[in-house]
């Protein structure tokens, strides 16, 4: 794909987005695309040959990846791994909580939506399970994983717990910092460091 389609597949796609925003994703329509992305129709279904739908699920893509990257950036600076879960998590429940377009359509249209995060779910676990297992590389080449705690393993397994958290924290305040740090330190993240000299 060259940089001049990328950019118009872009620009589709924030078009749609800003029709989500203002119509929802059941009255949206690729006219409206079209108008508020001021491309031609044939620019849309040359770019998203299966139309509507397939344009839908680039815009749910779309966004979780600038989630994801957004939480990226808001945890760089944490000083070590606990300190990463624990702003990521914090972060990741703010940032569902306020996110406008996700609330309005979770509230009118959930049937339209829980599909589309279904089938896109691959994306985030994909994503949260490479950054993890790179967290957990960096913490084993220091010696600061106990022995026999296999990395796949452990990354796939707290990728899950984190999405599963995220997206339905239960009994955790995921807005206070006193349990969160509890949550990592004494559940997610229990048993993985080596013991500490003497």
């Amino acid at each position: 794909m060259t940089s001049a389609e990328s950019l118009l597949r872009e620009r589709i796609i924030e078009g749609a987005y800003a029709c989500v925003q203002h119509f929802g994703l059941g009255k949206t329509t690729v006219a409206d695309v079209v108008r508020l992305s001021g491309v031609s129709r044939s620019s849309v279904y040359r770019c998203f040959p299966g139309g509507k739908e397939q344009l839908m699920h680039e815009v749910v893509a779309w966004e979780m990846d600038r989630f994801f990257a957004a939480l990226a950036g808001e945890v760089s600076g944490a000083p070590d791994l606990e300190a990463k879960f624990e702003v990521g998590l914090v972060f990741a429940q703010r940032a569902i909580s306020r996110h406008a377009v996700l609330q309005k359509v979770l509230e009118t249209e959930p049937e339209r939506l829980l599909p589309l995060l279904t089938t896109e779910s691959h994306r985030p676990l994909r994503y949260i399970t490479a950054y993890v297992r790179s967290l957990l590389d960096a913490e084993l080449r220091h010696g600061r994983l106990r022995p026999g705690v296999d990395p796949d393993r452990t990354a796939d397994y707290v990728a899950r717990v984190l999405l599963s958290l995220i997206s339905t924290p239960g009994v955790w305040d995921l807005s206070d910092p006193l349990q969160v740090a509890e949550l990592v330190r004494g559940r997610i993240l229990a048993g993985l460091r080596a013991a500490g000299p003497g």
